[in-house]
């Protein structure tokens, strides 16, 4: 049998609306109204369709090797259909990789290799505060730039945020949460990040908002940050995912050190639903770290849990924003896509391919239980064990509590 009748008894066999045509132009369609369209650029790209894997197909789409036509949603689906019969859900990861990763150097090169890549480029489909993590959907309709400020707000409640609070953002973004915090809740809100672009954009913007007082931001590593200066809450929001399960006790001792007793914490990061911390299969998380976040390492949320606990920081809330972050991802590709001429003008073909495919894949990943997402409310105690803390969320949850 050739390649070519191969890949057509393939997709015929699975009932996959999918039009594939090869470089020598021969088309091939077992359904009459295929959804999506492939096209093989060269002989190279077979080798992705014949025993494929979700990570197979999305290197060689933006290697330049395969073109796909088609929604995103339905081409992530199709792709998963094509590649069930051999892709498993998870895989171990190298535990070589990982023991040499996550230096201060390291980290900064893994940090401005994903964020350092222009400004404007995120602007064009993130929301108008630029918050690079899960919105907070009150309603399904509710729009991206609503639902990331309903999420600020209730990291805020979460936090209990009192005027005159010093409170530390690690990975601060493009500053969204301090200057929230500094405008809504009159906090005195210091922000770090290993952005270069990051940071001057968000010093930038508290300029401009004439929150030098009461709010800034520093290009700075958290193992960094003075042990003398102590906050009254402390907030990480995505970006526990580049810490490394290695740094997991450097990091949360550091959080301990930093908060004054009977302060809150909010850990606010991505897990993965595998009991034994394993990357996601089908070489999903070869291509991740290859392309997108290099050393990034997703652990359970119980091991979040125990680590935090063994630095003595008492978990107090947990609740998963998985749907969430579903929602939000697909908000990206819409608005990715509707601006892709001026975002592949600013980064190239192959850079807007990858934030395309790995911002569907892991649309897909979040909806299928893959991976999680976790806000974690810690506290570390005071010296007679307890927390200031009220006995309800009705505080999180009230219409208008400013």
């Amino acid at each position: 049998m050739s390649i070519v009748s191969e890949i057509e008894h393939r997709l015929s066999r699975l009932g996959l609306p999918v039009a594939v045509s090869f470089w020598d132009g021969i088309t091939i369609s077992p359904l009459e109204s295929p959804k999506i369209h492939l096209t093989l650029k060269s002989p190279r790209a077979i080798s992705s369709l014949v025993r494929p894997t979700l990570g197979k197909i999305a290197k060689a789409y933006v290697e330049g090797q395969i073109d796909i036509e088609g929604d995103p949603r339905e081409t992530i689906e199709i792709g998963q259909r094509l590649v069930s019969e051999h892709a498993s859900t998870y895989q171990r990861r190298s535990a070589v990789l990982s023991w040499w990763r996550h230096t201060r150097p390291s980290d900064r090169r893994a940090i401005q290799h994903h964020y350092d890549v222009g400004n404007e480029f995120y602007g064009l489909w993130l929301d108008r505060n630029r918050v690079y993590s899960c919105g907070y959907f009150k309603s399904p309709d509710d729009s991206l730039d609503l639902a990331q400020e309903q999420k600020l707000e209730h990291i805020c409640r979460k936090l209990q945020l009192k005027p005159g609070e010093r409170f530390l953002d690690i990975g601060c973004g493009w500053g969204a949460l301090i200057i929230w915090a500094a405008r809504h809740y009159g906090v005195k809100a210091v922000g770090i990040t290993l952005s270069d672009e990051q940071h001057a954009l968000a010093n930038q913007r508290i300029k401009e908002l004439g929150l030098e007082e009461s709010c800034e931001a520093r290009l700075m590593d958290y193992r960094d940050v003075p042990s003398d200066q102590v906050f009254d809450k402390i907030a990480s929001v995505g970006m526990f995912e580049h810490v490394g399960k290695k740094n997991l006790p450097v990091y949360f001792a550091k959080i301990h050190s930093l908060l004054k007793p009977g302060g809150m914490v909010m850990n606010h990061g991505i897990t993965t639903n595998s009991l034994d911390d394993r990357a996601l299969g089908s070489d999903i998380g070869k291509f991740v770290d290859e392309y997108v976040f290099p050393g990034g390492e997703l652990v359970h949320v119980s091991r979040v849990i125990r680590e935090m606990s063994i630095q003595g920081l008492e978990m107090w809330d947990s609740e998963s924003l998985r749907p969430h972050y579903a929602k939000t991802l697909w908000h990206w590709v819409e608005r990715l896509e509707a601006n892709a001429v001026r975002a592949r003008e600013l980064v190239g073909e192959r850079r807007y391919r990858v934030w395309r495919i790995y911002m569907a894949g892991s649309a897909h990943a979040f909806e299928r239980g893959w991976i999680s997402i976790f806000q974690i409310l810690g506290g570390k105690p005071l010296d007679n064990g307890s927390l200031p803390y009220p006995l309800t969320r009705e505080h999180v949850y009230a219409v208008d509590q400013r």
